[in-house]
């Protein structure tokens, strides 16, 4: 027990309320007035543990920054076929331009040894190789890390005779990576409440690549690795998150016609319905109940969309189109053909449904619902349909959903998931989303905004949370210029 007498108790309380009536205001600009509520428990039910904890997550989430990562590529199979950005690693930095990947959850970069790994790009981007003993900061992760042992029960990670601490991993396309794991800074600009942006590091763990097989290989749209941004605990969101550096939040906007926006923090935006992600399961597994064409449900059984380890539905940055459940994909392909205007006709392509219609899908084709636990997802037929070329003037539109032969599994891939604000609160765990034009600025929190147990607002100039203003086009044109998506591109606006 500690004892305090009367005197030091006096002061200390005098220094309080300095802190909070007159330094707080100060620096923090807002007015000295509080409304003071009763919230503290009865002394002698008061576990200090708790405070403690409770203390240490607000602290996290003062520190916290909204990090911005600018995008490229668009989901358009014929041209790019995925969207990646750009990291930097090592000391001195070195720039890689990697694959943005919800559905796996390491960073990894061609590594200088690296075997079978392509030279150039067809992306019209300059492939680089990460070599450790160039950078002042690496160093190789060792079997005994204890990281090394955590990755190796959820199958992150192996030991062989070697004493580095390995990995191999296998993508739904059939290509793959193996390689070690290495620990080096990555460097990212953070964006703060000063109308400025600050160039911040930390010390991460990622997959140095010492070889790939299948379309890893190809340079038509080579890169230099992928990010992962999964839930694993080495994943780049948990290992910042858990520095301080960032929130457990990440959110993006894909744009259809190239590029986007790539935060570390909270896209805000009115109209955003959450739904909560299945918890215990490797990806970004959601509960689709149903499908709706033009507001009608169609008849497949519930069972077909049930979640379990080989069944599901996932949410995946780094697949280009959707693969829809075995037996939901032909009562959702007729659907829409039946639906379809008189002024389109039916033509036969590759197997798949085509249709040719006028270059305005307007009133040709209908809306399409994905039906969440708690939440809807609409689709425009630009969500589930491609152009595929065209014929007497008019366009050949194709339903570029593809069927899942054999399997239960619903992947909901970037021909989906563009033109809309998709953000991942892991926080909360719950993934959230609206249609929206990713070409327009967003603001950005810092912090996701459920079940808040302090006043976000204390640290804003009227109230409100602070918010970052991102603006993709301006990133997008610094990219266009030079390839070089650091760039300053951000304002800020204090709301």
């Amino acid at each position: 027990m500690i004892r305090v007498n009367g005197g030091a108790l006096f002061s200390f309380s005098l220094y309080l309320v300095l802190c909070f009536s007159v330094i707080l205001p100060v620096l923090c600009d807002f007015p000295a007035t509080f409304q003071l509520e009763k919230v503290a428990p009865n002394v002698d039910s008061l576990e200090l543990e708790g405070l403690r904890a409770r203390d240490r997550a607000r602290h996290g989430r003062l520190l916290q920054n909204v990090v911005d990562f600018p995008v490229n590529g668009s989901y358009d199979p014929f041209t790019f076929g995925l969207y990646f950005t750009k990291v930097q690693l090592g000391n001195p930095p070195k720039e890689f331009y990697v694959q943005i990947d919800t559905g796996s959850d390491i960073l990894w970069v061609t590594c200088a040894s690296c075997r079978g790994c392509p030279n150039t790009s067809g992306l019209g981007i300059t492939l680089e190789f990460f070599n450790p003993q160039q950078s002042s900061t690496a160093s190789m992760m060792s079997c005994t890390n204890p990281k090394c042992i955590a990755a190796t029960r959820s199958s992150e990670a192996g030991c062989s005779s070697k004493s580095s601490c390995d990995y191999s991993f296998q993508y739904g396309d059939g290509s793959g990576t193996n390689g070690h794991y290495v620990s080096d800074t990555m460097h990212f600009q953070t964006v703060v409440g000063d109308d400025s942006t600050s160039n911040s590091s930390a010390s991460v763990i990622f997959g140095c690549s010492d070889s790939q097989t299948g379309g890893l290989t190809k340079s038509d749209r080579a890169v230099d690795g992928i990010l992962g941004l999964g839930q694993s605990d080495l994943s780049i969101i948990s290992q910042l998150s858990s520095q301080g550096v960032a929130p457990k939040v990440f959110s993006h906007c894909l744009r259809a016609g190239g590029g986007g926006i790539l935060v570390l923090g909270e896209i805000v935006e009115p109209g955003i319905v959450y739904t909560p992600i299945i918890q215990s399961l490797p990806h970004y597994n959601l509960n689709l109940q149903s499908i709706s064409v033009n507001g009608q449900t169609l008849s497949i059984d519930s069972s077909v969309f049930a979640t379990s380890s080989t069944q599901g539905t996932i949410i995946d940055s780094g697949t280009t189109l959707a693969y829809l459940a075995d037996e939901a994909y032909d009562p959702f392909v007729n659907a829409i053909a039946a639906a379809v205007s008189q002024s389109a006709r039916t033509v036969p392509v590759k197997d798949n449904q085509c249709f040719v219609a006028a270059s305005s899908l307007d009133g040709i084709f209908p809306t399409v619902t994905l039906n969440f636990q708690g939440a809807s997802m609409k689709l425009n037929p630009e969500d589930y349909l491609i152009q595929q070329g065209s014929v007497d003037n008019a366009i050949i539109w194709c339903i570029g959903w593809q069927k899942n032969q054999g399997q239960s599994l619903t992947i909901l891939g970037d021909l989906v998931l563009k033109d809309k604000i998709l953000v991942y609160d892991l926080e909360n765990q719950r993934i959230g989303w609206t249609n929206f034009n990713c070409g327009s600025p967003v603001n950005v929190s810092s912090s996701s905004h459920k079940n808040e147990f302090i006043n976000a607002g204390q640290l804003s100039k009227n109230g409100s949370p602070s918010l970052v203003t991102i603006n993709p086009l301006v990133c997008l044109g610094h990219l266009l210029l030079s390839l070089s998506f650091l760039h300053l591109c951000t304002k800020i606006l204090i709301i």
